[in-house]
């Protein structure tokens, strides 16, 4: 292939994530955006009844029963000569470990906004986290079907909570039971059918004039630099705007973007493939066990058949099968180029954090894992299905559903969680595809956190605090204190050492303190 004809197809790229707080109608857009998209025929509702109207970005069992996202989803498809990777990532904050590995994928994101409630605290959140990223945010208001809060409220709210130039492309018409559409802010006419008497309007014209003269015109430059977000209103239960949506995604959302390794910057256009494992995924289809890892590719052309080098191991790693991915849906990818998520079957050998190259040494930082702020000893409830937990607690933990340390003094193993709904994701998923009951009980230890320093005085501190010591998935040391004020005191009686509350899943710590 060219390199003229490798620059078209990552160029008509457009990988983006859903972030919102719970219940702003994350998942209903989700659906809505693949309705109008092409994809699929009948939008879903996360709770309505019937088979026919189950969404297909919440496929697990516990998602469809709960009425939440516990993981991304992921969804290609083409529409309008454009290709869309939209991640569907969960939006409680017990699951944030699996969007924040998520946006390191993306190349910008749809912040959805209840038009009641304004920006809340878990949107608050994973702004902050895309700030850090340099992700650029298109903002939708969604709900304005109901009673809202006033439009120029919602936009001054986001620009002094966020920090964030606003600039609307759409307004909305009409609130709560007398919402009736939106219109585009670049069109004069205003085409609507609405009599000249009725009083939206004349509301609809001042308000317009309003905006146009006290908010900033949208901006690329600024927008793709990260200093301002296009907004847009509507009602994705109702499908309002959502076509406005996809179609701004479309004509200003980033195409893939350079990325950063530890030896230089990636561009997306360079003709070696190079690739980021972001996710693993097991049992999405329990008759066959399978065990998939996502991979965003970061440049080049992946092509079914070739092998490429996983640079942890130095293992050549033949791409039989690769997949796209429609929520649990798949199809074989002949072809896939950067930007694109695809999937890699395999049998435990990658994990997330992976770096797939043609050969060349490098890797991809930035895939973290954070320290749990809950601990829990696993209780089986039937001890002959010891040798089933052993085999499913670690594939869970590579998963990244839950961390397990193993304790070097020989106790039992314990569980680590960021919330406590991965605890029952994780007692859910054991018994639906390992037949295995297990419940929790205390444990002695309330904080985790990853030990590094120099070998003799991590040795020596590891055998003086043997008790307190486990490992943990990869057989990296970690330090379980029993309160705060312990691991303070321990961490300035050993000043040769590290503390540390998040690692680099590549084992490149990230200096975050003691905490």
């Amino acid at each position: 292939m060219s390199s003229a004809d490798l620059a078209h197809e990552v160029a008509r790229r457009r990988t983006f994530a859903i972030i919102s707080h719970p219940d702003a109608g994350k998942t209903t857009l989700t659906e809505q955006l693949l309705q109008v998209g092409g994809a699929i025929q009948l939008a879903g509702q996360v709770r309505a009844k019937g088979e026919r109207r189950r969404t297909r970005s919440d496929w697990m069992a516990i998602e469809r029963a709960r009425g939440i996202s516990v993981v991304t989803s992921v969804m290609t498809f083409e529409h309008e000569g454009i290709v869309f990777n939209l991640l569907d990532t969960p939006g409680h904050e017990d699951f944030s470990e699996d969007t924040y590995r998520t946006l390191t994928a993306v190349d910008c994101a749809v912040m959805v906004i209840d038009a009641a409630k304004g920006i809340e605290a878990r949107t608050r959140k994973l702004f902050e986290i895309c700030r850090l990223r340099d992700i650029p945010i298109v903002t939708f208001i969604n709900k304005m079907d109901r009673e809202s809060l006033d439009p120029f409220a919602l936009l001054q709210e986001i620009a002094d909570g966020l920090a964030l130039d606003t600039a609307p492309l759409t307004w909305p018409v009409g609130r709560a039971g007398q919402f009736a559409g939106t219109v585009s802010l670049a069109d004069e006419a205003y085409p609507l059918a609405l009599p000249a008497d009725d009083p939206r309007r004349a509301a609809l014209v001042e308000e317009i004039e309003l905006a146009r003269a006290g908010l900033p015109a949208f901006s690329l430059a600024d927008f793709r630099a990260g200093h301002l977000t296009p907004v847009l209103f509507g009602a994705a239960i109702k499908g309002i705007g959502v076509a406005d949506l996809l179609a701004t995604i479309a004509q200003y959302g980033p195409p893939p973007r350079a990325q950063a390794a530890d030896t230089r910057v990636v561009a997306a256009a360079e003709s070696a493939l190079t690739a980021l494992v972001f996710k693993i995924q097991a049992n999405m289809d329990p008759n066959h066990r399978d065990r998939i890892a996502f991979a965003r590719i970061c440049s080049g052309r992946l092509v079914r058949g070739m092998r490429l080098r996983q640079v942890r191991t130095g293992r050549s790693l033949p791409l039989t099968a690769p997949q796209f991915f429609f929520a649990r849906d798949r199809a074989l990818a002949e072809e896939a180029y950067a930007g694109d998520v695809v999937g890699i079957p395999n049998h435990g050998g990658l994990r997330i954090g992976d770096t797939l190259t043609e050969g060349e040494t490098l890797r991809f930082l930035g895939v973290p894992a954070f320290a749990p702020e809950i601990l829990r000893r696993v209780r089986l409830d039937d001890a002959m299905k010891a040798k089933k937990l052993r085999q499913a607690l670690p594939e869970l933990a590579e998963e990244g559903v839950v961390q397990v340390f193993r304790p070097l003094d020989g106790s039992p193993p314990l569980v680590g969680v960021v919330g406590a709904l991965q605890l029952d994701v994780l007692q859910a998923r054991l018994a639906a595809e390992y037949g295995v009951a297990i419940g929790f009980d205390p444990s002695p230890f309330a904080l985790a956190r990853w030990l590094s320093g120099p070998p003799a005085a991590l040795a020596a501190f590891m055998a003086r605090e043997r008790g307190a010591i486990a490992e943990d998935i990869d057989g990296d040391p970690v330090f379980l204190a029993t309160s705060a004020f312990m691991l303070r005191r321990t961490a300035e009686h050993a000043p040769d050492l590290s503390f540390r509350d998040i690692k680099d899943t590549e084992r490149q710590a990230i200096a975050s303190g003691v905490s």
